[in-house]
């Protein structure tokens, strides 16, 4: 399928990556000093290509694809040639950029990482939910990107770590003080889409599972047996997203999701929902999509809160390039991280760094208007960061664009609002980048105006009703069994049913 087209073309671009020359008599070594302002070791991400625009490895450093991490320094021998670099350090950081030449005398390339903003001395920090690199490179890789929560995923689909190995007693791991990784992070990943679950002490029993059967929401259910578990929706337009919603029992859904990677977009839908593509053509549709079905299921009153996962390991992304930044104040915690993200006081990005408040409440916050008041009056403070232009910061209510702000690069912007209708609204900063669909956006904020708390948009759940019907036609075109298929369809009944009901229940549009 896919996915495992994918993993082999991610094998076969980590092996084609050029290696150092070792011992190569026409090589000379080639040493990296990356520090902060402070003068300290800062560890970071190398993006080194050749003259030929191929990635080199660092030997026994972490390496994927087009870059390897270092602890603050890296020596490689290299062949004599013109080399390109790009140093970064998650979005926090400035990115730094050079060339040089190798001839036959050793170099030494000290590079100094500034930030632009630091996000933690404000209560913010960040996570990417979708890892699939080895456990044993994680804090590294955690420190390079400045990360502090990451779960990593050990089983996924018919793959498991832990097949022929004990689980650890502590799945949950705590290190720098205050990053986190967690070792039982895991993937269904089959036709309805990709689910992943988090905070399980044990992996659930998907090995051998058909891309039908069982539906995914046996595993959902199963997975709801246990205590503090948490489920992602990996991507808004899979096929089974619909059915997923209506259940009820799934947390967050990933805005910020691996079909945008750092250097280019996976422009189609894979076996999801297909785009309008002439609508919203290539190559940064499929972003536009996934922000559009977003915006759907918050129209239809579901309060979702949006997450981010990069799938490094997998597609061409580092760890954390998709990230969600979640305002948990000080100390961080596991469990405050959580917390803060289940009330959406978060922001994603894979690149702008964008805060935001509403009358001085975070993201997540329901702005309510007094009881006999037809309106609510809303002072937002916004900040951008961003290593790259952004010509723009968008107010989005309730699906549609009601406010653009040009802006800098680096920006501290106040808007006053006024809002006469119940909803939702978030704050969008998309960067002048046209190979992918680099962007931050606010989890949303809630407007409750009279005795309407929710607004409900007919045409949005005229949205996910007819990607029912769709998905209902398409799941025997697989599954052919007659017991196997009455049990999964009756999952997508079950959407349906839920679908017209809330069509019965709105009151807007």
């Amino acid at each position: 399928m896919v996915m495992k087209r994918i993993a082999l073309l991610s094998c076969v671009m980590l092996f084609a990556a050029r290696p150092s020359a070792a011992d190569d008599a026409k090589s000379a070594k080639v040493t990296f000093r990356v520090v902060g302002i402070d003068g300290k070791p800062l560890p970071c991400r190398i993006h080194l290509k050749d003259a030929a625009g191929k990635p080199v490895r660092a030997a026994k450093l972490p390496f994927f694809r087009d870059h390897f991490v270092c602890p603050g320094t890296a020596t490689l021998a290299l062949f004599a040639g013109a080399y390109e670099y790009t140093i970064e350090r998650g979005p926090e950081y400035a990115r730094v950029s050079g060339a040089f030449t190798v001839k036959d005398a050793p170099i030494e390339r000290r590079v100094v990482l500034k930030r632009i903003d630091d996000l933690a001395k404000r209560g913010w920090y960040g996570g990417d939910l979708h890892v699939h690199r080895p456990v044993s490179d994680v804090p590294l890789l955690m420190r390079a990107e400045d990360l502090h929560v990451a779960p990593v995923i050990t089983w996924w689909n018919n793959r498991n770590l832990w097949k022929d190995r004990r689980p650890p007693r502590q799945t949950l791991v705590r290190f720098d003080g205050n990053r986190f990784y967690d070792v039982m992070a895991g993937e269904d990943e089959r036709e309805g889409g990709a689910l992943l679950f988090f905070g399980l002490k044990t992996p659930l029993a998907i090995t051998g599972s058909t891309r039908e059967y069982p539906s995914p929401m046996k595993f959902v259910a199963a997975a709801r047996r246990h205590k503090g578990v948490w489920i992602d929706v990996e991507k808004p337009f899979w096929w089974d997203v619909p059915v997923w919603l209506a259940s009820g029992r799934v947390d967050s859904i990933g805005l910020a999701n691996n079909h945008m990677c750092r250097s280019r977009m996976y422009e189609d839908e894979a076996w999801g929902r297909p785009r309008d593509a002439k609508r919203l053509p290539s190559p940064r549709g499929n972003g536009y999509w996934s922000q559009e079905i977003y915006y759907h299921i918050l129209n239809c009153g579901l309060r979702l809160p949006p997450s981010a996962g990069s799938a490094s390991g997998v597609l061409p992304n580092p760890v954390g390039y998709n990230r969600v930044y979640v305002h948990t104040g000080a100390p961080l915690t596991w469990e405050k991280w959580w917390a803060g993200l289940l009330a959406g006081r978060s922001f994603v990005t894979n690149g702008p760094l964008l805060l935001c408040t509403a009358n001085g409440k975070l993201p997540g916050h329901v702005l309510t208007s007094a009881p006999d008041a037809r309106s609510v009056r809303v002072a937002l403070d916004l900040r951008l960061r961003s290593n790259d232009p952004v010509p723009k910061i968008e107010i989005i209510q309730n699906g549609r664009v009601i406010r653009a702000i040009p802006v800098a690069d680096a920006a501290s912007v106040r808007v006053a609002l006024t809002f006469k209708e119940s909803g939702w609204f978030l704050i969008r900063a998309i960067a002048a980048e046209k190979r992918t669909f680099r962007f931050a956006s606010t989890a949303p904020f809630y407007v409750e105006i009279g005795p309407q708390k929710k607004r409900i948009s007919k045409r949005s759940v005229e949205f996910f009703r007819g990607w029912v019907e769709e998905r209902i036609k398409r799941v025997p075109l697989t599954l052919k069994d007659e017991t196997q298929l009455k049990e999964v369809l009756a999952h997508h009944e079950a959407a349906r049913k839920f679908w017209a009901k809330l069509r019965k229940e709105a009151n807007a549009d």
